[in-house]
């Protein structure tokens, strides 16, 4: 381990004692447009309890990190399709690159293994500043949708037949997905 990768992350439940760490993770001012601030993504899981599920990142219990999943959403608010996936990630400027975006998608990628799905979804920033190549290195590939003028990724989880998800991809220093 260097000085530039993760020791030990973890996720946090937002809770009073850390809300002010949430808030304070910021992406790099050329990355804001973008992600949502974590303040809005806070505002967000509170409307739509038992779907988001936000968690601080931290190492060495500082913060390095916001993400936001959901879980078995109305994908098309009809009651036809559900999915779980990211739908927010935000690392902290000074902390891209050393693997915490890879440590974000992974986490989320056992939670939803856990409660029984078999596909992860994200959408992104479509555009040559976006997150698509750390997303597609993960082992996402884009489906053809959109949602929100985003480009909507999925990843067949490790676990579900003739699968590998992400076990054994390596993050190469892009911007962890400027949050999403």
């Amino acid at each position: 381990m260097t000085a530039d990768s993760p020791g030990s992350p973890q996720l946090e439940e937002i809770t009073p004692h850390n809300l002010d760490a949430a808030l304070g993770v910021r992406v790099r001012p050329d990355q804001e447009h973008a992600v949502e601030p974590v303040v809005n993504s806070l505002a967000e899981a509170y409307v739509h309890p038992g779907v988001a599920w936000p968690r601080l990142i931290t190492d060495a219990g500082r913060p390095v990190g916001f993400l936001m999943a959901f879980l078995d959403i109305d994908w098309h608010l009809d009651g036809s399709v559900h999915r779980s996936g990211l739908w927010r990630l935000n690392i902290a400027a000074g902390q891209q690159g050393k693997g915490y975006g890879r440590f974000a998608v992974d986490s989320v990628a056992a939670e939803i293994r856990r409660r029984g799905g078999k596909e992860m979804y994200v959408t992104w920033h479509p555009g040559p500043d976006g997150p698509e190549g750390f997303y597609l290195r993960l082992g996402f590939r884009k489906n053809g949708e959109t949602s929100g003028g985003q480009a909507v990724g999925v990843l067949t989880l490790a676990g579900a037949e003739g699968t590998e998800g992400t076990e054994g991809t390596e993050e190469t220093g892009a911007p962890d997905s400027a949050g999403a």
